[in-house]
């Protein structure tokens, strides 16, 4: 159990990495900071004798790491999820600097909201469809000559700006969600845009436009605004009506 309760809702997810030992050296380096949830998408080989010896008395982080088959699987729970990625994509995120994402994420932890810091693998990163699933991006401005970061390197760096954070958080800081409403979900966000997407097309809003830059823009607006889960609802309510009152509509048209 970690000294700072924060440090519990706080997860760092690998997504499809490509070599075992690179997720042992990353389970260290989260040890070595006092943080122990890692979470494990769809590696591309399982874990091995390479791993674990890597991990050097790190084996139950490693070990006890769930391996899940998709980011927004990982996710699910989570109120907040940063994205780490080495460039610019066409997917447009707030992006942070290291001690930035890390002072959020330890905020919104000391909340009582789960956060993830999300990495992708080690030759192309995250793709643009994961990095939509994130509330923003986290760069880490390394030498643009020589920029390549190794993934258990880029974990080491999160994991103590995080660690810098837990250490100077005031006690309140975990004082817990009672004084404002429950952030919603990633996965009531999910579940609110596919409704989103839904009516758009039902009201034929695109008129023969593709859907996916409103789409990207509409993701962009309500992730950073971080509705409660109470807006959510809301929302979705005004969706199913405005989903109803087109059905009927298009009955209506169909009759006459």
């Amino acid at each position: 159990m970690s000294q700072f309760p924060a440090a519990t809702r706080l997860r760092f997810v690998l997504v499809g990495t490509q070599h075992p030992g690179n997720m042992g050296a990353a389970a260290r380096a989260l040890k070595t900071m006092g943080l122990a949830r890692l979470v494990l998408v769809a590696p591309e080989k399982p874990l091995d004798e390479e791993a674990f010896r890597r991990s050097a008395g790190a084996e139950d982080v490693l070990g006890d790491a769930p391996v899940v088959a998709t980011l927004a699987e990982a996710v699910a729970d989570c109120r907040l999820v940063l994205g780490c990625t080495a460039r610019a994509r066409r997917v447009q995120l707030e992006e942070y600097l290291p001690a930035d994402a890390a002072a959020r994420a330890v905020a919104k932890a000391g909340e009582g909201a789960e956060v993830a810091l999300v990495f992708g693998r080690e030759r192309t990163g995250l793709t643009n469809e994961e990095l939509q699933l994130c509330h923003a991006a986290v760069h880490i401005p390394s030498d643009p000559e020589f920029s390549s970061l190794n993934l258990a390197a880029a974990v080491q760096v999160l994991a103590y700006e995080t660690r810098m954070q837990l250490l100077g958080a005031q006690p309140a800081a975990d004082a817990g969600p009672g004084f404002r409403e429950q952030a919603a979900s990633h996965e009531q966000m999910e579940s609110f845009f596919a409704q989103l997407g839904d009516t758009l097309d039902e009201i034929d809003f695109h008129k023969g436009r593709a859907p996916e830059s409103a789409m990207r823009k509409l993701r962009r607006l309500f992730l950073r605004s971080e509705p409660s889960e109470q807006e959510v609802r809301l929302l979705r309510g005004i969706l199913a009506d405005t989903q109803r009152m087109a059905r009927l509509a298009q009955a209506g048209g169909k009759d006459s």
